[in-house]
């Protein structure tokens, strides 16, 4: 292989020079292969925008400026700020104080187990921005709550893996900051907008519940009030945070960053001071480098994967796009049942950081075209990127919860298509309700 690789080295070499354009097809094809043996998604976004930068014949300059532009956010900080955040909560004891608290305070209705499982894997995956941290955190404690419940294995497993990215509408998720900075739609904005659609996913999670729980013949238990008020008063300070966190983003008391900086030094303080789960030699360090790698490994794919949408922006593919569709389609119902369509595909085979990058700016200007609300876009987008999560066959809490929960992955294939309808179904109610995502913004507006 090696004397291969030299003699075409050699060749190529010691041959005229070839037209750069005839090298891409050859070029994305190695490309391919190499992505398909295991290569890294941000070699694979900055390969194709080097690629096609080169086969254009344009310099491939605009990628690292991309990214130092990306570096010089002012809105940056707050991706590993608010991902601190939640990485010391899961790390911390909060997982078994929280699902005490949900469980108390739920489990007297029909269905309280999958209501109080939804409830606190949304509370989570609002902090931890959908990473998965959600599903290794909280699986080895709900699987067995649920299970225990007369919850079939099945439903259970179905249930645990769709909630992994059930709080990805709430502030302060990190996907919801990303598409404001590559969209440029207000942060704050998308926050309000997205909090009825996110309760709305909650509803329908907690509908499902409730009617699996019949069919199961899950017995609820009784209220106790004093158990209630005991769990409640266990983890107060960290059922705090979002109050913390909402009071500081829309009550004019703190920037977005501050409100960020805040946040992680309130969960810092609450688990390693308060409630000693984490040791400041111990644990800290750790919780930071961990935190540190994954934010290290969103922000390179959001470096390249910026250059990638500079090529496109420059070829003109967003204004193209937007030109094919205002000629081929006239309704914008028609419209938003297309875009729907094609998110659930880009859903089930990007990882939604690269998605946000890459995607969102394609599809804002066709919305402008249709007159749709900035905010409504972006909620539409987030809320299918929800969806992606555990659409086959590349879903990433699909891997996540064969992994956590030791299953095939096909079991977990199936295990997920009752929830994979269910969250469709709210999804639609998203996409043709623009009220549901508006009101709360033109409220604040006022």
């Amino acid at each position: 292989m090696a004397a291969l690789i030299v003699g075409a080295a050699l060749y190529l070499v010691a041959r005229p020079p070839i037209d750069p354009d005839h090298l891409v097809v050859p070029a994305f094809l190695a490309l391919l292969l190499a992505t398909a043996l295991g290569a890294p998604v941000f070699t694979a976004l900055g390969g194709a925008a080097i690629i096609l930068f080169w086969g254009a014949g344009e310099p491939i300059a605009s990628i690292p400026v991309e990214t130092y532009r990306l570096t010089v956010s002012p809105t940056l900080p707050t991706i590993p700020l608010f991902t601190l955040a939640g990485y010391f909560f899961a790390e911390g004891g909060a997982s078994k104080r929280l699902v005490r608290v949900f469980r108390a305070l739920a489990g007297w209705v029909r269905g309280g187990p999958a209501i109080a499982t939804a409830l606190v894997c949304a509370f989570f995956t609002s902090f931890t921005g959908a990473s998965g941290v959600t599903i290794l955190a909280l699986g080895g404690l709900l699987m067995p709550v649920l299970v225990q419940s007369r919850y079939s294995e099945k439903s259970s497993l179905g249930l645990l893996t769709a909630c992994g990215s059930l709080g990805l509408l709430f502030p302060p998720s990190l996907p919801v900051i990303l598409y404001g900075i590559v969209s440029h739609t207000p942060i704050d904005r998308l926050f309000l907008g997205g909090f009825l659609p996110g309760i709305l996913m909650l509803l329908i999670v907690a509908w499902w519940g409730g009617r699996e729980g019949v069919r199961s013949g899950v017995a609820p238990q009784r209220f106790d009030a004093a158990e209630a008020g005991r769990a409640l008063w266990d983890a107060k300070w960290e059922l705090l945070l979002p109050v913390i966190v909402l009071a500081g983003l829309f009550g004019g008391v703190a920037t977005l960053v501050e409100a960020a900086a805040l946040t992680a030094l309130y969960a810092f303080v609450v688990e390693t001071f308060v409630y000693r789960d984490l040791g400041v030699r111990r644990d800290a360090a750790r919780v930071m480098s961990e935190c540190g790698i994954l934010v290290g490994g969103v922000l390179l794919i959001l470096g390249v994967a910026l250059g990638f949408t500079n090529y496109l922006i420059d070829a003109q593919v967003p204004a193209r796009g937007v030109l094919w569709v205002k000629t081929t389609i006239s309704s914008p119902l028609v419209f938003l049942l297309l875009l729907n369509l094609f998110l659930l595909v880009v859903g089930c085979l990007m990882d939604i950081f690269s998605a946000i990058v890459v995607v969102a700016p394609l599809i804002a200007p066709m919305g402008e075209a249709f007159h749709i609300d900035p905010v409504h876009l972006g909620i539409i987008f987030l809320a299918n990127m929800e969806l992606g999560y555990l659409t086959p066959p590349v879903g990433m809490n699909l891997f996540l919860s064969s992994y956590r929960f030791q299953k095939p992955l096909m079991e977990v294939y199936r295990a997920v298509v009752p929830m994979l309808l269910v969250l469709l179904f709210g999804v639609l109610i998203i996409t043709y309700v623009p009220a549901l995502t508006t009101l709360l913004p033109r409220w604040a507006g006022r």
